[in-house]
């Protein structure tokens, strides 16, 4: 069934309603926005996109991202219409404890969104991963079996962030067709017009990224319009950026395109006014039953009719192996069966060990997906079963980001929500700051990212203090859900890409720059810590990661010449190694015995295992690497002396 000319201008009212009473019942939340976009988003759900309330996380169906997730109601609004589960109780509950419908759009959380949004321009960059992720699957699977559109609202907030001008670069040069932005151009900030801060000129931005900009005026509402743009924008070979002239807090009569509609919740006067020049009656979270069950008939029946026709097309693809993998960010069997051993002594930087690893697997692991940020030949991250990504060759399966390490985390994530592709990023760990905000949101949703990072420390050398993390790794562990290990030399650099296949959520590999002899058979990264170097009744327990493993057994050996007993442990991983049992972790600490760390960056948060600290609290030098390790103490004569001291 097809709604009608006045079903579709009803849909429009309600969910213009429904941004305002949202907001209104919960004190707190945007209408605006809601109110100006209702027709876009109606156009969208009910005429131009393929999805399928019934099938939430049907595979083939086309990607909303609402970059600017303040505005959730809107998106509320649409998903209550459609049918995903949301009914008036939920919209009633609009950003309280426990509800589906919070302050801003959680994937997980609510059944049709795709994505966490909030931080502006995140979601704009997610949805040129999304792009990435749709086009290297068409490629590799055919068309019948992937063929969508990843559709994206933004606002100036987000044209504006920093990751949008990396991400849109980027979208251009790879010619990005499937991916459609509408660029919500009410002009009107927080703190007032956007000519307080911005006078750019945007269409010219976005052409020059290689964009197909597309300038179709004050059209907002109008939805014969609006689809027709749309459709067109499906059919580009570029990304298409759709300028839309709208007017926030329409139609108010007191506060259409002023900033009070932006983020003040209007008044319960404002609310009557305003549903009275609507023609809707004025009673709050108004949704006739019959337009309700017509909208969602209407949605169904177009989602259905859509989704088995590619069941049918699909079903050679979807059958095989490859596909099975690839969807659940896993191997084909036998994937990790035969990982590379790295015998004890030889001496491998860890940002060596995982090209081994990334190489021995890429076969088996059908949705792998790498790249670096220009630093490809440093970071180890390169597939040498691939060529890369590019515009014509969409098949390729290792990413060039540039130097856009911002935009590189959030693409990531942007792939990993969209499913199909377990996709790996590196670069220096210090330029972790940059990609702090998409790392934090991988965490947040439990995106399967493996963020690997290279030239962990001081070691980096001559670079000097900018190029030498130092507290990078203490503020990564802080963040909760996040998974973080150091591996200690090349077998648990090996193993720590195992782990990363197989741990559900997004995983930080921390790699060396400088050569590690081996000393461990890897095994301490499925448990967080171990034993690698035993002592029968030790008098002391030195603690380490990374380079500082090798270290400290150094270290152990020469006190053992004095008559000390001290245990080496290996622990790549705090929080792996928080999930253990009380035994396991008396055997690694035993209860009595002193522990020493020893790690190349700032101590803090070692108190909760150490009674005392070895590291670098304060940044380095320019110098040859090991000369900056030893001066700031991170040397066997050190850690002898204080594990003396310790131990007596």
């Amino acid at each position: 069934m097809s709604l009608t000319a006045e079903q579709d201008a009803a849909a429009i009212s309600l969910v213009r309603g429904m941004s305002m009473d949202g907001p209104l019942a919960a004190n707190s939340g945007h209408q605006g926005t809601g109110m100006a976009l209702a027709p876009l988003a109606h156009t969208l759900y009910s005429r131009v996109m393929k999805h399928d309330p019934a099938d939430p996380h049907w595979t083939d169906r086309d990607r909303f991202v609402l970059s600017g997730g303040h505005v959730s109601i809107l998106q509320y609004s649409m998903l209550f219409l459609s049918g995903y589960g949301l009914e008036l109780e939920d919209l009633k509950q609009f950003r309280q404890w426990d509800s589906l419908t919070p302050g801003h759009p959680e994937v997980g959380h609510t059944a049709g969104v795709e994505v966490t949004t909030g931080p502006l321009g995140q979601g704009f960059a997610n949805a040129v991963g999304m792009a990435i992720a749709e086009a290297n699957l068409r490629a590799r699977f055919g068309a019948d079996a992937v063929n969508h559109h990843t559709f994206v609202v933004a606002g100036d907030g987000c044209l504006m962030e920093g990751v949008s001008h990396e991400a849109a670069s980027w979208a251009g040069h790879l010619g990005l067709g499937h991916l459609v932005c509408i660029f919500d151009d009410n002009k009107i900030t927080i703190d007032g017009p956007t000519d307080l801060t911005v006078n750019e000129d945007t269409a010219a931005r976005f052409r020059s990224y290689g964009w197909d900009v597309q300038e179709v005026g004050d059209i907002s509402n109008d939805v014969d319009a609006l689809e027709a743009v749309l459709n067109a924008a499906k059919d580009t070979a570029q990304p298409t950026l759709i300028m839309l002239r709208t007017h926030i807090g329409y139609p108010s009569p007191d506060h259409v395109d002023t900033n009070h509609a932006h983020g003040n919740p209007f008044t319960a006067e404002d609310v009557t006014r305003t549903k009275a020049v609507m023609g809707i009656p004025d009673e709050p979270f108004w949704a006739p039953p019959e337009l309700v069950g017509a909208y969602r008939s209407h949605v169904g029946e177009r989602g259905a009719t859509s989704n088995t026709a590619w069941q049918a097309a699909a079903k050679a693809a979807t059958e095989s192996p490859e596909w099975r993998a690839a969807w659940t960010q896993g191997g084909l069997n036998g994937w990790n069966t035969d990982l590379p051993v790295y015998e004890q002594g030889d001496s491998v930087a860890t940002r060596k060990a995982i090209q081994k690893a990334l190489d021995a697997t890429f076969a088996l692991l059908p949705g792998l997906i790498s790249g670096s940020a220009d630093l490809k030949g440093s970071n180890g991250v390169a597939l040498g079963g691939s060529t890369p990504f590019a515009n014509g060759n969409e098949a390729g399966r290792y990413l060039h980001f540039g130097v856009r390490e911002h935009a590189m985390g959030a693409a990531a994530v942007g792939m990993s929500a969209h499913g199909g592709v377990l996709p790996v990023t590196a670069t220096f760990f210090v330029f972790a700051d940059y990609m702090r905000p998409p790392i934090r949101l991988a965490a947040l949703t439990g995106a399967k990212v493996c963020f690997v990072f290279t030239h962990d420390s001081v070691g980096v050398g001559e670079d000097g203090p900018t190029h030498q993390p130092v507290e990078q790794l203490a503020s990564l562990r802080a963040i909760p859900g996040l998974h973080v290990i150091r591996p200690a030399d090349a077998n648990e650099t090996i193993q720590a890409w195992a782990d990363a296949v197989l741990h559900d959520g997004p995983t930080v590999i921390v790699l060396s720059r400088q050569n590690i002899t081996v000393t461990t058979d890897g095994e301490a990264v499925c448990t967080g810590a171990a034993v690698v170097y035993p002592a029968d009744t030790p008098h002391v327990v030195l603690a380490a990661t990374g380079s500082e493993v090798a270290l400290c057994t150094q270290a152990a050996q020469q006190l053992a010449a004095t008559g000390i007993a001290a245990q080496v442990v290996s622990m790549p991983s705090w929080d792996r190694f928080d999930e253990q049992s009380d035994d396991f972790k008396a055997g690694v600490f035993p209860t009595g015995v002193p522990v020493l760390s020893v790690e190349a960056g700032v101590t803090f948060g070692w108190a909760k295992y150490a009674d005392a600290s070895i590291g670098i609290d304060r940044f380095g030098a320019s110098a040859p690497g090991g000369l900056v390790l030893d001066k700031l103490g991170i040397n066997i004569d050190n850690v002898v002396a204080q594990a003396t001291a310790l131990a007596n």
